[in-house]
């Protein structure tokens, strides 16, 4: 979700993975999101749980029916944005994307020093 105050600061994509729609312009000037109340996508302070999941469940359904819910996933994942709900996952959801990366991502370095070792 994209702020109308927030610059955006855009992320590194390496060149062979450009889409044509990011040729033709940055992802966030299609994202659904931006006709939609930004108070969906970001907690009010003290909000409670129930309303907070309800309002979740609301901007992951935007996020859905979004063509760039990918693009916007991935810059939350990049930069990483603490708050708010960002390409159909919720700030926690994020973070747990965001471990199980390192995991993998470590467990890959793991076994290529195994395979250069043996």
């Amino acid at each position: 979700m994209l702020l109308p105050h927030q610059p955006l600061q855009e992320a590194a994509v390496p060149s062979q993975r450009i889409s044509a729609r990011e040729q033709a312009g940055p992802w966030h000037s299609e994202a659904v999101c931006r006709r939609d109340e930004a108070g969906l996508f970001f907690a009010p302070s003290k909000e409670p749980t129930a309303a907070r999941l309800s309002r979740e469940e609301a901007a992951k359904r935007v996020c859905a029916r979004c063509p760039v819910m990918v693009e916007c996933r991935e810059h939350a994942l990049l930069q990483p944005e603490p708050y708010g709900v960002w390409g159909g996952l919720t700030a926690a959801e994020r973070r747990v994307v965001l471990a199980r990366r390192r995991r993998r991502d470590a467990d890959l370095q793991r076994a290529a020093r195994v395979a250069a070792a043996g």
